[in-house]
């Protein structure tokens, strides 16, 4: 008998819908830093880049770099499992991208990517599950995978230490914000999980997440400014920010 693909009726498009509300109630502006993220990358590297969608979790910023130019490639690399699951089920049949399972903790891991260099790294809300000491070593690989005159972007939770009362009360409202969104029935993290753990065809690939990352990695989120020194001290020439939030930044570092 044949094996039955167990994953043919499932909306993938509803869960990346669903994914996408979550993560805005922790971040209401998430669109906008994607608009300037896509911005950038067309301000180096035209419309036709190959992009490394770093820690790309269930694919979000592959659709919006296809969506806004078709003749882009990328490259997907995560190791959770339940979201991969969720960016291959949502992609397939698509041979622009590439999906790429592996640790960025290992040293070894770009050895798994198609291509040896890439015009553009990105990456979204992921790498402040990172300490600092795992990063820098992992701003090395990336400075040496991106071509000359590429780029990379990081848009991420980056914390001043020296600036504690506008830290709580930015803080503070966004705890207002997120409260009333839950009133009316928006979602958090844990909300979700136990949706994809429910899921006939997520519940194994969640289960093994959780394996793998526990409820949550214990980073670190250091100061825009200790990210612009890492990556310099890394091999990229230049590095700043180019957009943020009272919450969030995107840095971008020039090869």
């Amino acid at each position: 008998m044949a094996d039955t693909d167990t994953t043919a009726g499932t909306d993938w498009g509803a869960w990346q819908e669903s994914w996408d509300r979550q993560q805005e109630w922790y971040m209401p502006d998430r669109e906008d830093r994607f608009r300037i993220m896509l911005d950038m990358v067309q301000a180096f590297t035209g419309d036709t880049p190959r992009v490394l969608d770093l820690a790309c979790g269930t694919g979000t910023i592959t659709a919006r770099l296809l969506a806004r130019f078709p003749g882009a490639t990328s490259t997907g690399v995560d190791l959770d499992p339940a979201l991969l699951a969720i960016a291959r089920g949502t992609f397939q049949g698509d041979d622009r991208v590439t999906f790429v399972e592996a640790d960025l903790k290992d040293p070894d891991w770009t050895a798994l990517l198609p291509y040896d260099s890439y015009d553009v790294i990105l990456t979204a809300t992921a790498l402040h599950w990172l300490r600092t000491g795992p990063l820098e070593d992992l701003y090395g690989r990336l400075a040496r995978l991106v071509r000359p005159g590429g780029v990379f972007l990081n848009a991420d939770h980056m914390t001043d230490d020296t600036t504690p009362r506008i830290n709580e009360a930015e803080s503070a409202l966004r705890r207002e914000h997120r409260e009333r969104a839950r009133r009316d029935g928006a979602l958090d993290w844990a909300d979700w999980w136990q949706l994809a753990a429910a899921d006939p065809v997520l519940a194994a690939p969640t289960a093994r997440r959780f394996e793998i990352y526990g409820e949550h990695a214990d980073g670190e989120t250091p100061s825009a400014a200790w990210h612009a020194q890492a990556l310099r001290a890394k091999g990229f020439a230049e590095a700043r920010p180019v957009w943020c939030s009272p919450s969030d930044t995107l840095l971008l570092a020039l090869k």
